[in-house]
């Protein structure tokens, strides 16, 4: 008779580790899963990062620049919307 509260005990303790272990497993899938989101961002906001560092480049060049008429034309042609009279305007309207 005393063989058999052991055998029960054991029986509780593999059962008890087994949940442990699926409980284990289910949160390193969903740090996994996390962890794949967050790398992602990390990616666009890199990706950002070079187009800004592109973008305050040319101000720069800009600025050294002495010609302030490149300055002028350019915030027309991007703040005003201004364009020469021989120039073609191409509007994208796919949304890309």
């Amino acid at each position: 008779m005393r063989q058999k509260p052991k055998r029960r005990k054991s029986i509780m303790l593999r059962l008890i580790v087994l949940g442990v272990s699926v409980y284990m497993v289910a949160v390193l899938i969903g740090l996994g899963n996390e962890l794949a989101e967050v790398k992602s961002e990390l990616k666009e906001y890199e990706n950002q990062r070079d187009a800004l560092k592109l973008t305050i480049a040319e101000y720069e060049k800009l600025l050294e620049s002495d010609s302030h008429a490149a300055i002028i034309e350019k915030a027309a042609r991007e703040r005003l919307g201004f364009v020469y009279s021989d120039e073609e305007i191409y509007i994208d309207i796919s949304g890309n």
